[in-house]
């Protein structure tokens, strides 16, 4: 069975199609996470948020004798770890010398403020 040079180029359109929709899926779920700096202006540690958890991490540049230096990472502590499934958000102050971000629940208004301390990132409790 031949088919016409328009059916058969329909037939790839509907393919390409499918296709893109299956890559938009995939980046959509690829997309869970943000990231931030922190606002110290001589702190050069960036933060990461789960969107759909809340989970708050961070990593850092250390400096490594004799070589090239280390990407320094801070586990989720307490308060930071996964939270009520929502919509978060990451929010940093404009305070120059602020080495914390605002996790901001887009859905309730709650806030928090997560840090670094020791070699965990921590989170206050959240608030209205």
């Amino acid at each position: 069975m031949k088919f016409s040079p328009a059916w058969r180029r329909l037939a790839f359109i509907s393919g390409l199609t499918a296709f893109s929709a299956g890559l938009g899926f995939s980046a959509a779920q690829a997309a869970n996470y943000e990231f931030l700096a922190a606002p110290e202006t001589d702190l050069n540690r960036v933060y990461r948020l789960d969107k759909a958890t809340g989970e708050v991490g961070a990593c850092q540049y250390g400096l490594k004798e004799g070589g090239v230096g280390v990407t320094l990472c801070y586990a989720p502590g307490e308060g930071a770890g996964p939270q009520a499934s929502s919509e978060y958000a990451l929010v940093a102050s404009r305070h120059e010398r602020e080495g914390g971000v605002f996790r901001v629940d887009l859905r309730t208004g709650m806030m928090s403020i997560c840090y670094v301390l020791n070699d965990n990132v921590v989170c206050t409790p959240q608030a209205k």
